[in-house]
This record gives C-alpha cells, sequence and structure tokens, in this order.
C-alpha cells in the first residue's frame, strides 16, 4: 500500500490535514442516514473512523471482505440452483416413469397404480422440502460465519463500532458505518485523491 499522495508516513501535520478532510466528510455522508442513526454516531465515533482511513488500508479491507461476501454469495446461490434442477430432474424423471406405466397398466389395476404413484409423488416432494430446508438453514448458517468473520476482522483493524454481535441494532449499525466507508472511498476514488 502506497498509501494516499501527500500524506507522508511520520508527517503530523498532513495526517491531521487528512484526518479533518475525513471527518468533515464523513459528517456530511452521516446526513443521509435515518435520524435514529445519526444520533448514535457521536463526533468522538466518527473522529475515531477518520483516524481508521487515514491510510487507506481499511479500504483495502473493506474491499476485500466485499469481494470475498460476493464469491460466498455466488457460490451458495449456484449449489442451490443446483440443488433445484437435481429436484426438478428427479420429478420429472418420477413422472415420466408413472406415465409409462399408466399406459401399460390393466384397467383392474389402474386404482392402485393411481394410489401408488401419488404415495412416491408425495414422499418425493416431502424430500424435497426437506432438503431444500437443510440447504437453505446452511446458506444462513454460511452467511451469518461470514458476518462474524467480516465484524472480528473489522474490529482487528481497529474500526470503529465493529464487534461480534448478532443484535440486530448493532448490525445495522456496523452495515450503516461500511456504507459511510464505502461513499467515502468512491468519492474519494472519483475526485482522485486516491
Amino acid at each position: 500500500m502506497d498509501g494516499y499522495p501527500g500524506v507522508i508516513v511520520g508527517d503530523p501535520t498532513k495526517q491531521q490535514e487528512r484526518h479533518y478532510y475525513l471527518l468533515s466528510e464523513l459528517q456530511t455522508l452521516v446526513k443521509d442516514l435515518p435520524s435514529s442513526f445519526q444520533q448514535r454516531l457521536s463526533y468522538n465515533t466518527l473522529s475515531d473512523l477518520a483516524l481508521a482511513l487515514i491510510d487507506g488500508t481499511v479500504y483495502e479491507i473493506v474491499q476485500g471482505l466485499l469481494d470475498i461476501q460476493h464469491l460466498t454469495e455466488k457460490n451458495l446461490y449456484n449449489q442451490r440452483q443446483k440443488l433445484h434442477c437435481e429436484h426438478q430432474a428427479l420429478k420429472q424423471d418420477l413422472l415420466r416413469k408413472h406415465k409409462e406405466a399408466l399406459q401399460s397398466c390393466k384397467s383392474h389395476n389402474l386404482a392402485l397404480l393411481k394410489s401408488n404413484q401419488q404415495a412416491e409423488l408425495e414422499a418425493l416432494e416431502i424430500r424435497v422440502r426437506e432438503e431444500q430446508k437443510m440447504m437453505d438453514k446452511k446458506i444462513v448458517a454460511e452467511m451469518d460465519q461470514k458476518v462474524i468473520d467480516q465484524q472480528n476482522t473489522l474490529e482487528k483493524a481497529g474500526v470503529p463500532g465493529f464487534y461480534i454481535t448478532t443484535n440486530p441494532q448493532e448490525l445495522t449499525m456496523q452495515m450503516n458505518l461500511l456504507e459511510l466507508i464505502l461513499k467515502l472511498q468512491q468519492k474519494e476514488s472519483q475526485s482522485g485523491v486516491m
């Protein structure tokens, strides 16, 4: 990481200027958040966040976490689609077998055959529902683990407001902080500051 142009490591004046710039930008961006979250983001929290952003390392960490999350989501989506396709193929195969059996069935066995086929179809549908439910639970567990990994990484990087939690309000606050970081990163890259 080369750092930011004009910010020399160990140059307190340049670092102070960058800190004030980042703090000012964060204060502007916070105004777009719901008022309930604006109230929870004190001057000190924003100042600490600006300090964490000075050298750009946090931007890189957030981008890396975002890339990992997108790959994980894509992978889980593909796994679920594969399972869905397997289920569709099983159902089509069963319906084809049923159709063949009906065509070769003697009329006196027809009621029994239809009853057996209905039971087979219901058993398959139960199996499909259970497998989908298990897959969905797996997806939720993996995404929950990703959130914990992200919280842990950002906490270790010294980003204020990040720690491992499952509290919905705290998660929303952390999402808002990430949104601020990403918007500031985007603004800086567009203006050529980065």
